[in-house]
């Protein structure tokens, strides 16, 4: 019976590959034969998972979408009714909202990863520049599905988003009404926010995503030492400090998986709003544009960039400052120009400056959650300058900084 079914296999792979050839050579070129560093840790579980909550939001927002309504007067009642009568409807709602967080946990790590083992380095310049439209992508799609719900913080923060694209001189008035369609945050906002979020902005990251992953699989992976494993090849052109992506890669990715949804299933059904992170309290609130909250914020994962927008006191030199934090991260391939890749190899300089900047980044994300102080607005200033000069004395501390001799092959494999 086991003979008969491995024939059968066989068979039909057969037949497919005589009419599909570039799927087998897809297959071989991307997980088969595509040879990855034996030395991949714990940093490299993120890009995986990222993909993982990546089909979790598009699965789940595609069932979401079957019972909710694009509308000002019924959006919240749509949710409402998702929430309580349709069957897993609240399991589906809190899959995808605890998916948005999750999202942004995932890609950060991986942004870090690839920051502390210098994976923007060349030749992989192009790999990171698509992985920082990704993450621009994400931002969008996450403010605009934001808004859908239609409760208080999802109105009321969409105002303050979309009026800061009015401090634009000349066209910003004429902007800020092209986007909310009307004259004010309206049914006709919400309508082409959910357009958006459900059809252009998923087919945008899925673009993304795949030129971020055939980029990548073209010049090769990088590792926790900065080796290039191409450059010591065996007899058969194998990489001697390769393994095949699948099986080696793929079974330890299903472990990193399981972990993963360990903890997602925890916090979906002990503690879905997170202590009011992933869902804010107000946003349990039908939207009301005559009652505004105490306290607009956004989600935690915009906080470090509304810190550095509330730090400058003019607007449209905040929306500058909040808009250049995102796009200097285009930049970081050309302004690190230290000669080793890895942190391992780098020396006590680039180690601090590292350690500062995460602490200003999550100090920042505090911040952004706060009232704003003034002794806040003080704090938030000091560190949105070292983001700022972390970046932009880059190519000097990285220059002056020491280094080790980088080995030629992998030394240790964790």
């Amino acid at each position: 019976m086991a003979g008969l079914i491995e024939r059968s296999v066989q068979g039909a792979m057969q037949w497919v590959d005589e009419r599909a050839p570039s799927l087998k050579e897809g297959w071989d070129k991307h997980l088969a034969k595509y040879y990855a560093p034996k030395n991949f840790n714990f940093w490299y579980y993120f890009g995986s998972l990222a993909m993982l909550v990546l089909v979790n939001q598009i699965v789940t927002g595609i069932w979401l979408t079957m019972n909710y309504k694009p509308s000002a007067a019924e959006a919240f009642a749509s949710v409402e009714y998702i929430m309580r009568d349709v069957q897993w409807g609240w399991l589906l709602r809190y899959m995808h909202s605890t998916g948005a967080s999750l999202f942004f946990i995932v890609v950060y790590l991986h942004m870090f990863r690839g920051l502390i083992y210098g994976s923007s380095k060349k030749p992989r310049e192009l790999v990171w520049v698509i992985g920082v439209a990704i993450f621009l992508a994400l931002m969008a799609e996450a403010f605009m599905g934001y808004v859908l719900p239609w409760g208080q913080m999802s109105y009321h923060g969409a105002q303050v988003i979309i009026n800061l694209f009015g401090a634009i001189p000349v066209i910003g008035g004429d902007l800020t009404e092209w986007i909310r369609g009307d004259f004010l945050v309206s049914d006709a906002t919400l309508n082409r926010f959910f357009a958006l979020h459900v059809i252009a902005m998923p087919l945008v990251l899925l673009l993304l995503v795949v030129l971020h992953l055939a980029a990548l699989h073209e010049v090769g992976s990088n590792n926790p030492e900065g080796v290039d494993i191409k450059k010591k090849k065996d007899e058969n052109g194998k990489p001697l400090d390769g393994i095949p992506f699948h099986p080696y890669y793929t079974v330890k990715d299903i472990f990193g998986v399981g972990f993963f949804l360990i903890i997602a299933a925890f916090i979906i059904f002990f503690t879905p709003t997170f202590g009011d992170l992933f869902l804010e309290y107000d946003n349990f609130i039908p939207a009301d544009p005559m009652v505004t909250p105490d306290h607009i914020k956004p989600v935690w994962y915009f906080t470090p960039y509304y810190a550095m927008l509330r730090a400058v006191p003019d607007k449209l030199a905040g929306v500058i400052v909040m808009g250049g934090a995102v796009m200097i991260l285009f930049l970081l391939p050309w302004l690190d120009r230290s000669p080793v890749k890895s942190i391992r190899y780098r020396g006590p300089l680039s180690k601090l400056m590292i350690s500062l900047f995460v602490v200003a980044f999550v100090s920042l994300a505090w911040l952004g959650m706060q009232s704003g102080s003034d002794l806040q607005k003080l704090m938030a200033q000091i560190f949105t300058v070292y983001y700022f000069a972390f970046f932009l004395f880059m190519p000097l501390w990285t220059k002056w900084d020491s280094y080790k001799t980088v080995p030629e092959r992998v030394s240790n494999h964790d």
